[in-house]
């Protein structure tokens, strides 16, 4: 019997071991997760009113429950298994912890009250355990870094009504403090041109739909000069679309380009954000919120470094017996359904070095857990939390998400 550790249970984790199991159909796979709950950036950086996208999780949760896959939930590696302990339990070891570090601009200004980075923003209105409260206070205009999806996500999530966000899986004390903030513009600022932006065509479509906010472009004449093709040209033409809307709404959301933000001004607090743009001119935009969506990086894993964000590796082999999949190696591009792809590739890569080698795997990776006091949350735990966390959703929400590791480890005891 051959055994396999996956470190990290988001959809690279899971599509990866979902693949191995269809070549090398006497594996055994353990998949470690550091939080008590799976599933990653689906449930934590999908955002809570895409509910559809975040119906994977159903199929990834499929993989977890087979016979052959263990889930290791409430371990981390580092904390209470050091990775050279896994690599002696396991014939292989794959790192698939995704990329969950905001990247930073490094510019003046950027640790101040009000900036934060858009993997802790979203981590925070997803109810993720290690992402604090931000601390929004009397927010009239935010500022959105980025012309990706994520910076749509953003923007969206601060612009929708109580009514637009029902179904969701936004958390009560979340969305009272989103509902406090008086908040009348909602700038997305990118430093290169509208033909370059990120932003996919649905999700850009989205922001002309919202009840409360409506899209303008703040130089709609830059438009008529760009002659872009393929998917670009749909982007243009959406945006040129939101310039001659007129409609009269509560809140406006300004898109700006060919801006590079160079400082985050303010005294004690946000205040306001500096950008440069070509010709040697500034723009000024006031903002008690900025939310930089630039990118993401890996943190290294035990003794496994990741260096300029990324854990380097040959074709998804980064030492002997040792692998990276998703985020953690690709660094953060595409889709959930890319780990889908990707992870075809990396098992076939696998399957050539996946020999038994006579390693303890689960029941060893068990036993020095219980050992060491770790209270490990497997798979019927996880099922407990989940159903909890739908039965306390209440009205107007599909599920109510425990915002702490105690409170999840508590529902996962409760039978």
């Amino acid at each position: 019997m051959r055994h396999l550790a996956i470190v990290g249970s988001g959809p690279a984790g899971c599509y990866l071991a979902d693949q191995l199991l269809r070549l090398v159909p006497d594996a055994r796979i353990d998949i470690v997760e550091r939080l008590p709950v799976p599933f990653g950036l689906v449930r934590y950086g999908v955002a809570p009113d895409h509910q559809a996208t975040k119906a994977v999780s159903r199929l990834l949760d499929r993989v977890l429950a087979r016979d052959e896959v263990r889930f290791f939930g409430n371990v981390e590696v580092g904390r209470d298994v050091r990775l050279d302990e896994l690599r002696e339990m396991y014939d292989v070891v794959v790192i698939a912890t995704g990329a969950p570090r905001d990247r930073r601009l490094a510019i003046p200004g950027e640790t101040l009250p009000g900036v934060a980075g858009s993997a802790a923003f979203v981590g925070w209105y997803n109810d993720r355990p290690d992402c604090r409260d931000p601390g929004l206070r009397d927010v009239r205009e935010a500022v959105v870094i980025g012309n990706g999806n994520v910076a749509i996500d953003v923007a969206r999530v601060l612009a929708k009504t109580p009514g637009e966000l029902a179904g969701s899986d936004l958390s009560p004390q979340v969305h009272e403090c989103l509902l406090a903030q008086p908040i009348e513009t909602i700038h997305i600022v990118g430093r290169r041109g509208a033909a370059d932006a990120k932003f996919t065509r649905a999700e850009l479509a989205e922001l002309g739909r919202l009840e409360a906010a409506r899209p303008v472009v703040a130089e709609p004449q830059a438009l008529e000069q760009a002659e872009p093709a393929g998917e670009a040209a749909a982007i243009v033409a959406l945006l040129r679309g939101f310039a001659q809307d007129e409609r009269e709404t509560r809140m406006r959301i300004v898109f700006h380009f060919g801006a590079t933000p160079v400082a985050f001004e303010g005294s004690g607090r946000l205040e306001s954000v500096r950008f440069a743009r070509a010709g040697g001119e500034t723009l000024v935009l006031p903002a008690q919120l900025a939310v930089t969506c630039i990118g993401y990086e890996a943190v290294d894993c035990c003794t496994a470094a990741a260096g300029a964000g990324v854990f380097a590796n040959e074709d998804a082999r980064i030492d002997d017996r040792l692998f990276v999949a998703g985020w953690a190696g690709r660094g953060p591009s595409g889709t959930i359904p890319t780990n889908r792809s990707e992870a075809q590739r990396i098992a076939q890569r696998i399957a050539v070095d996946f020999a038994d080698r006579g390693r303890g795997g689960g029941e060893a990776l068990a036993a020095l857990l219980a050992s060491r006091g770790v209270r490990v949350i497997d798979h019927a735990g996880w099922r407990r939390i989940d159903s909890a966390e739908v039965a306390r959703a209440g009205a107007g929400r599909c599920r109510h998400k425990f915002a702490s590791t105690e409170a999840m480890i508590d529902a996962a005891a409760t039978r």
